[in-house]
């Protein structure tokens, strides 16, 4: 269909290559927090260090830094991102109006996981290698396991993974990071985010760093003590964790892939784990 020629792809890359050098402008000179994201962010989450005070002109530089380093990330971008933004828009115009829910426990109010199918399918439509992605991580120190779904989209030759360009698909990006409980500024800052990420998985990470430290600093300012689904290592696992990838009703397989694949850093005791042998569902 020409919307996604192979070899422009592979050129705006670059669009994002040096986003790493211009986060880390904002981070100065310990810029190193955006290649460690599984460092142990616990520190002054105990129960001693919560409500801490904070100086009223230091909140005030902290929200608005945090604020102008987000929409910073936001604006990095390349021309197959916003060209995939916007099939991914018409998909989900859509899907919205035509898709049911298939589950064993049918919903009415609407299916996320059917949702993603739906996508998954049009976009395959479209000629796109697009599929769905689910994860799966063991708990680690103070890290609980968990699961979680979301869509991925190929670009490149298939047989050349050094080639590859990968795209990720959150259709419920905000409200990953939504709390009942949060103080106006981080709440004007998640605002900041788009409903649905498409982008490429650098661009996430930047994102989550920013966010999670974030939600930290407003659980501290509110009082209340931050679980460990809110730190930004349980956070960026949904997306950097060893993947299964199911192209749906199209090509009934699934692949198993692991983390190191989705260029986003992982931590040396993460490597523990292995991919499970690629299965063929006929």
């Amino acid at each position: 269909m020409g919307l996604f020629p192979e070899d422009k792809v592979l050129q705006v890359d670059h669009c994002l290559s040096s986003l790493e050098e211009q986060i880390s402008v904002f981070y100065g000179e310990d810029s190193s927090d955006f290649h460690r994201p599984f460092e142990d962010d616990s520190g002054g989450d105990d129960e001693s260090n919560i409500g801490g005070s904070h100086d009223s002109l230091e909140q005030t530089v902290f929200w608005e830094s945090k604020q102008d380093l987000l929409l910073e990330i936001l604006e990095h971008g390349s021309s197959t991102g916003l060209k995939l933004s916007r099939e991914v828009s018409k998909a989900l115009e859509r899907a919205r109006d035509t898709a049911l829910c298939q589950c064993i426990n049918p919903s009415f109010n609407g299916c996320s996981k059917c949702l993603r199918r739906t996508i998954v399918d049009q976009l395959r439509d479209e000629g796109l290698n697009a599929a769905v992605c689910t994860s799966k991580w063991k708990s680690m120190a103070k890290t609980p396991g968990g699961t979680h779904e979301y869509i991925d989209v190929i670009f490149g030759s298939l047989g050349h993974k050094k080639k590859q360009s990968r795209y990720l698909i959150e259709l419920e990006f905000r409200a990953e990071f939504e709390m009942a409980k949060a103080c106006d500024e981080y709440r004007r800052l998640i605002n900041l985010l788009p409903e649905s990420f498409i982008g490429k998985p650098e661009q996430l990470n930047a994102i989550l760093s920013v966010v999670c430290d974030a939600a930290k600093r407003s659980m501290s300012e509110m009082k209340i003590h931050m679980g460990p689904w809110r730190k930004r290592r349980f956070m960026q696992l949904k997306w950097s964790a060893p993947y299964q990838r199911c192209s749906s009703k199209h090509q009934s397989s699934i692949d198993s892939v692991l983390s190191s694949q989705v260029h986003m850093p992982i931590s040396r005791y993460y490597l523990q784990f292995t991919a499970p042998t690629a299965l063929e569902v006929t």
